[in-house]
Formats: structure tokens, C-alpha cells, sequence
């Protein structure tokens, strides 16, 4: 209800004819409502909304659910899968940021996949693969967008990075022990036969790694990003090689020494609590298993002329990383819930910014995309084996964050919206490079 307009004599003088102007007041003294439109019922708003979302899923087979009653089927077969949305509130936040507030709602219950998950999202990646093969206008927009995104995330200075690993790498041995593999690696495995279990992957892949590098009784390697320690550990007690491996994960580096101790390898390999930056010395072989990703792009010349001072001329590096085909910032659910910092670059961004402006020469290059894809399988199958009792030692939105997380990098891994590149390189002046690849795969890997 307004106020009573002030009357004559009590406010500026009226002018000829305002008067009539005026609409005539209300018996309560204020002003007639004005005519309103009527407002559409609230199913037809949530139909409506339901209908945006839809789209955005294009002919993705999986259902949508909102609320008990109102739902949307896909458009061709049977759905693998049913999103089910709790709320109104969670559509609409949904349709502003999807990438983020899918993994929000998983992770706080709004939101669930009922059947499928890793089908269901691997079937949406597929959506939206084809909607990133626009003309080459947009395709140049989105990169010059990702690269400037990448500008602006410059978190990772000695004290950043120290922070964005904890996050993630320190959560404790306990936990990461529940479904790891016995060596606790947490990077790609390397399946020799599809039927190899999770133990005979990984061991595959260090011996793999190895082989690529040459190792030879008596080289002098340097690691940086040394996990929990098992690949230093497995070079020097089979092929008799020194170790000094850095890492900035407390809990990991804890962890290596111990392991060290017990296997009476610590006068052969040396843990080291320290940024990567800090290395020096001069080494035959340079290995990174798993810490490209969390160096960020500014670094990355920075980085290349580190591996050249520390590397003989005779030397050789190897670089196994988290990639893309076309730059892209990681995924900002992923980026704020599990991998604060982290950046999967693009080939050419390291043999550009990582090697090159070091004369650093690119000897072999593989893709093993679809091995952690198969990673991912087993540690996601582990995982909910526990998580009941993950969800115990932290708290359920933990358990559902992380049961995402592995989810949906598997399917990132099995549609191509994520890389796995191993780069062998040598200084570019030196000719002690293998002339064929017979010694990778003249005996069994394991």
C-alpha cells in the first residue's frame, strides 16, 4: 500500500489541470495496482528449464529427473543412466556454470547418476567434443580464451606450489593405501596383456620406463615429482643406478625414506623435501613421472633450462604427463575439489616452451591414453570397494567428490578429452641415443 500524495499546500503548488492528471485514489487512499501479467505456473518454468538442459545434453543416452515426477528421456534408445536432479535451484546453477556445478551438487547429494556414471559421463564428454569442433574462428577464440585463462592461474611459485600439493597429495598414506596399488603409484599403468592385474601394470611401467631411459649401472638420475618413491626405488635395485628424487609432499617423502630404510636402499637412493627448482648437480639421466602438470605454463622455459644445466651432454630425459590435444584449462570443478594449480598441457606447449628453447631433442614420443583410462578403472573399482569407509576417516561429500573425480577422468581418458604422453629427449649435440626400440620389448616387461 503507498503513501497519500501530499495535498495541496503542503508540497509545491499544483499546475493548471495536474489534478486531472492524477489517476483517482484508492478508497484507501493510494494509488490503483497497476495491471500485472499473469506469471507462467511453476511446472511450466521447470519444464522450460528442464528443456534447456536437455538440450545441452544433446543425444547423449541418459535421462534427467527433477524433482519426484517431472523428467526427460534422451531422444534415441534406452538411457544407460538417469541424472537426478533434487531441486530447481541446482537446474538453474546447472545452466549458468555446468562444468562447476555438476561436481558441487554430486558431491553435496543434490544431484546423483543413477546406473552408468562413467558411461553416463563419458556420453555427455562425447557432446561435447562435438560441440568444441566449431569453425576455425571459434576453435581460435577457445584457445586464445584457455591460454589466457592459463596467464591468469600464475599460482605457482615455490610457496603456491608447496600449498596446491598438500591439497591434494597430503591427505594421508592411509587413505591413498586403500586402493592403490602395493608400490603405491598414483600415475599411469602400462598393461603389457588387457588381463595384466593392477600390481603387474604398474611395475610394467617403470620397468617401461626405464628401458626408454637406458639405465645403466652406476647413472647418476635425478627425479623430480618422486611420489611415494617406488620408481626411484625400482631403479636402483634393478638396474644398480643412484637416485636423488625431490618432492614437496611431507607425507609421501615420509613415507619414501621409510621404505628406503627398510630396503636398505637409502645409501643408493636419496629422498629430498624440496621445490624441483632446488635441484643441482650433474646427472646422466632426468626422469618427471606425474609433476609436468602441476609446474604451470610460465614455468615451463624455466624448467627446460634447469633439465639442460643439470643434464650431461651425453644425457637423456624422460617426461610423462597429463595431456591435451588443443589447450584447454583443466576442469574448474576438478581445479577447485582436487587439483588446485594443475594444467594437462599440449604437446606442442612442452616441446615449444619445455624443450626447444633449450635444444633439448625430442627422441620418442607415445600416447598411452587408453592405459590410464584402463588405470583409472581399477583404482575407481578399489575405491568404491571402500568408500563407505573413506567417507568415515573424512566425510560423505569427500567420498562422492572423489568417487567423481575418478569416474570422470576415466572418461575423459576413453573419449580423447585427455592425454597420456611419454617424452624421451637428449641434449641436441649428443649422439648416444638408442638406433632402434628392440631393447623396450626383446624380454617381457614383467
Amino acid at each position: 500500500m503507498s503513501a497519500p500524495r501530499p495535498t495541496v499546500g503542503l508540497g509545491r503548488p499544483e499546475r493548471p489541470g495536474e489534478a486531472s492528471l492524477r489517476p483517482a485514489p484508492t478508497l484507501l487512499g493510494g494509488e490503483p495496482p497497476r495491471p500485472s501479467r499473469p506469471r507462467p505456473p511453476a511446472r511450466l518454468i521447470d519444464r522450460q528449464l528442464l528443456s534447456v538442459l536437455r538440450r545441452y545434453l544433446g543425444d547423449a543416452p541418459v535421462a534427467l529427473q527433477v524433482g519426484a515426477s517431472l523428467g526427460s528421456r534422451p531422444p534415441l534408445g534406452r538411457p544407460i543412466a538417469t541424472i537426478a536432479i533434487r531441486d530447481r535451484r541446482t537446474v538453474l546453477e546447472l545452466l549458468r556454470r555446468p562444468e562447476l556445478a555438476f561436481g558441487e551438487a554430486y558431491m553435496s547429494g543434490r544431484l546423483d547418476v543413477e546406473g552408468d556414471l562413467v558411461g553416463a559421463l563419458e556420453a555427455v564428454y562425447r557432446v561435447q567434443a562435438d560441440e568444441a569442433g566449431l569453425p576455425r574462428a571459434a576453435r581460435a577464440a577457445r584457445t586464445w580464451t584457455a591460454r589466457a585463462l592459463s596467464r591468469l592461474a600464475r599460482r605457482h611459485g615455490r610457496r603456491a606450489a608447496r600449498h596446491n600439493i598438500h591439497r591434494h597429495y597430503d591427505l594421508g598414506n592411509d587413505f591413498y593405501r586403500l586402493w592403490l596399488d602395493r608400490e603405491m603409484v598414483y600415475t599411469c599403468a602400462y598393461f603389457p596383456s588387457p588381463d595384466a592385474s593392477l600390481e603387474e601394470a604398474q611395475l610394467a611401467k617403470m620397468e617401461y620406463v626405464c628401458r626408454k631411459l637406458g639405465l645403466r649401472g652406476g647413472d647418476q638420475v635425478v627425479e623430480a615429482g618422486s611420489g611415494w618413491g617406488a620408481l626411484a626405488l625400482y631403479m636402483a635395485r634393478k638396474y644398480g643406478v643412484r637416485v636423488r628424487a625431490f618432492n614437496i609432499s611431507r607425507e609421501q617423502i615420509s613415507f619414501a625414506r621409510e621404505r628406503a630404510r627398510a630396503e636398505q636402499l637409502s645409501d643408493r637412493v636419496e629422498f629430498i623435501e624440496d621445490d624441483y627448482r632446488s635441484i643441482t648437480g650433474s646427472f646422466d639421466v632426468f626422469v618427471s613421472v606425474g609433476m609436468l602438470e602441476h609446474v604451470g605454463l610460465e614455468c615451463y622455459q624455466a624448467l627446460g633450462r634447469l633439465i639442460r644445466r643439470v643434464l650431461r651432454s651425453d644425457g637423456r630425459g624422460l617426461l610423462h604427463f597429463i595431456g591435451r590435444n588443443q589447450p584447454e584449462p583443466l576442469n574448474p570443478w576438478i581445479a577447485k575439489r582436487i587439483f588446485p594449480g594443475a594444467y594437462p598441457p599440449t604437446l606442442a606447449e612442452v616441446t615449444h616452451r619445455v624443450l626447444e628453447p633449450s635444444n633439448l631433442s625430442v627422441l620418442d614420443v607415445e600416447n598411452l591414453r587408453l592405459h590410464y583410462a584402463e588405470t583409472l578403472r581399477h583404482w575407481r573399482t578399489r575405491f568404491d570397494a571402500v568408500s563407505e569407509h573413506v567417507a568415515r576417516m573424512f566425510e560423505l561429500p569427500f567420498a562422492r567428490a572423489w568417487r567423481l573425480y575418478l569416474a570422470g577422468s576415466e572418461a575423459a581418458f576413453r573419449v580423447g578429452s585427455l592425454q597420456l604422453f611419454q617424452v624421451v629427449f637428449a641434449p641436441g649435440s649428443s649422439n648416444r641415443v638408442a638406433s632402434t626400440r628392440d631393447a623396450l620389448y626383446t624380454e617381457p616387461l614383467v
